[in-house]
């Protein structure tokens, strides 16, 4: 609130005038394995195409290009159903390698025009470009730009969205047809946001699954946002009880939620790739070993202890597996004593643990991954009452001369038994 001295005391200012709405830019590429797919192999261009694990006994559609989605098919339909209903769908395997390039140069390129971007998903990205029309001009012309960027350099058509929050940007960018205007671009002026929802399917808002669709449909006959903004708040809570104040603001076009800016985390990790695919345990343990003994000795280089773990699979039909786990008190108070060796077993049991708890499939694993983070620095300090036994001597010189071959002659020069 502002307030400016007159002869009668204080006069308030309205904060309105004060007021300096956001900027927001949504990006949506449809379909961005299959838009990536496309840039490299122009036979994909202009027909039906579907993203599927081939190898997969019962595979299922993981992507759906414009044209499929016409002819009817669509995300998480059998393969073998979007054959029959599309006879000229052409299947390509899943490259998630290819598709996490694409996703990094995309946000490379966010990144020269802002420093608050955030990814929703694959092919999707918000901007905020509020305050920098200094440095880009409007940001109709930044977004024009920045759209630009991506088709010449990246070979990517996408549609974007631009608004005052990031639920109508995200609406916006929605709104244009990809297969018709991939290069559109849909602006929602200042004010103007509760206008633009109102004529839109509920689906668009967060929170609305298909049950709450249904439910709104069949009992209330709400199939727009215009019609779920005009009703009252009380009667919405008994559909969706304490989200109904917040259901009720994306109706209206009022999403308060920020751009979060990425932030750079330390990380240790290391990932192996199985090209022949594997699915007996005793051999992913010992490739987990493996990568878990090689960030070990990273992070023992930089006097490092990690604070949380964790350990992602990949499966053959590209379903993804992914758990992590917080370092216990007694591991971490262990582990400042004996520099991060494999043998202590406040941290071999939680980490052998957290193996089994991904790998429950009995599906072909492709990919693993494990990485550390949350880290803190390992103080060394002489105890005044106790002095190490002879087993944990020998196990801190065992895992000082082992580091020292590795340093030699490289990481996979010496290992554990229970990663050999």
């Amino acid at each position: 609130m502002h307030r400016r001295k007159s002869r009668g005391g204080y006069e308030v200012l309205s904060v309105r005038k004060f007021f300096h709405h956001r900027s927001i830019i949504h990006l949506h590429i449809a379909a961005l394995p299959i838009a990536v797919a496309r840039v490299s192999q122009a036979p994909l261009r202009n027909r039906p195409v579907v993203v599927a694990p081939l190898q997969s006994d019962r595979p299922v559609v993981l992507s759906v290009s414009s044209e499929a989605r016409r002819e009817g098919v669509f995300k998480g339909m059998p393969l073998k159903k979007a054959m029959k209903r599309c006879p000229g769908l052409k299947v390509i395997p899943p490259d998630p390698e290819v598709l996490e390039e694409a996703c990094r140069h995309l946000a490379q390129t966010a990144a020269r025009y802002t420093p608050i971007w955030e990814p929703s998903r694959p092919g999707h990205l918000y901007l905020d470009l509020t305050g920098a029309e200094r440095l880009w001009g409007s940001v109709h012309d930044a977004a024009r730009r920045f759209q630009k960027e991506i088709r010449d350099h990246l070979g990517l058509a996408g549609t974007l969205g631009v608004a005052a929050n990031k639920l109508v940007s995200n609406a916006a960018s929605r709104v244009l047809l990809p297969g018709k205007d991939p290069m559109g671009m849909f602006n929602v002026e200042y004010g103007q946001e509760s206008a633009f929802m109102a004529p839109l399917k509920v689906q668009v808002l967060p929170g609305i699954g298909r049950v709450r669709q249904k439910t709104l449909l069949e009992d209330l006959n709400i199939t727009r946002v215009g019609q779920l903004a005009a009703m009252d708040v009380g009667r919405l809570k008994l559909i969706f009880g304490r989200r109904a104040v917040l259901i009720h603001q994306y109706a209206l076009g009022i999403d308060a939620t920020p751009v979060y800016a990425q932030a750079k985390k330390p990380m240790v990790g290391e990932s192996a790739m199985l090209p022949e695919g594997e699915n007996d345990d005793e051999r992913l343990l010992k490739t987990f070993w493996r990568l878990v003994e090689t960030c070990f000795y990273h992070m023992r280089k930089r006097r490092w202890f990690p604070m949380k773990a964790g350990f992602m699979v990949r499966y053959g039909d590209q379903v993804v597996a992914t758990r992590s786990l917080k370092i216990s008190p007694a591991a971490r108070s262990h582990g400042e004593s004996d520099g991060l060796h494999l043998w202590n077993p406040a941290l071999f049991s939680p980490l052998e643990k957290l193996f089994f708890d991904v790998c429950q499939r009995r599906v072909r694993v492709y990919f693993l991954k494990v990485w550390f983070r949350e880290f803190r620095a390992l103080h060394f300090q002489l105890s005044l009452f106790h002095a190490p036994s002879p087993r944990e001597e020998n196990t801190r010189r065992l895992v000082h001369a082992m580091d020292q071959i590795r340093d030699r002659y490289g990481v996979e020069a010496i290992q554990c038994g229970r990663a050999a």
